[in-house]
């Protein structure tokens, strides 16, 4: 596996940062257009108010970077101790029992809230993940669907863990979104700036 070199890395990190401010940006005026909407006494208000969320923004984004270079390890890893197919045949079951925890054990075993929410939630991540890894398989090759298909799933899922504890709706979309954006990107721009490598891509 090849490390990314400090070039590289300033590329992705300041891209990345880039994309969560402004999915962050976007989803912060859409929540409050939808829910009514703020009144602000200035435009030094709106001013700190569109600061506020994509700095936001972009604190998601760094979160968001921290499990993506924490999948790399664990993907190499991975790779060292069990053979590539058997690798990939766990990573989508762990997918598949990510995406049931998220939206049945937790809602219906647990008991910890209404289930609504987190199966709309669950199917956002699995519509999400299918779509990247099409995408990823189309740019690549079809070997890495299953990884890709992973680390949208259960990567996001266990960096979207703080918010689900908050169990406010607003806070999730807020935070979900601008993740599921910067992973994408994360992850489909990582061929780009690598040189082929069979097992991520």
């Amino acid at each position: 596996m090849e490390w990314l070199s400090i070039r590289k890395w300033y590329h992705l990190f300041w891209t990345t940062l880039l994309i969560g401010a402004a999915a962050a940006g976007l989803t912060g005026l859409v929540l409050q257009t939808v829910n009514g909407g703020i009144s602000f006494k200035s435009a030094a208000d709106l001013l700190l108010y569109l600061l506020i969320l994509l700095g936001s923004g972009m604190l998601v984004s760094v979160y968001a970077q921290l499990g993506f270079f924490a999948y790399l390890i664990l993907n190499y890893m991975g790779n060292g101790v069990f053979s590539r197919k058997a690798w990939q045949y766990i990573q989508l079951v762990l997918a598949v029992v990510a995406l049931l925890e998220l939206v049945f054990l937790r809602a219906f075993l647990g008991g910890e809230r209404a289930g609504g929410a987190d199966l709309l939630l669950g199917s956002g991540i699995l519509i999400a993940a299918a779509a990247v890894s099409y995408f990823k398989v189309r740019s690549t090759k079809a070997a890495a669907a299953i990884p890709t298909f992973f680390f949208m799933t259960a990567i996001t899922i266990v960096e979207t863990i703080g918010v689900l504890q908050i169990g406010v709706d607003n806070a999730t979309v807020f935070i979900v979104l601008p993740l599921i954006a910067c992973n994408a990107f994360q992850i489909l721009r990582l061929h780009h700036i690598l040189k082929p490598q069979p097992s991520l891509q």
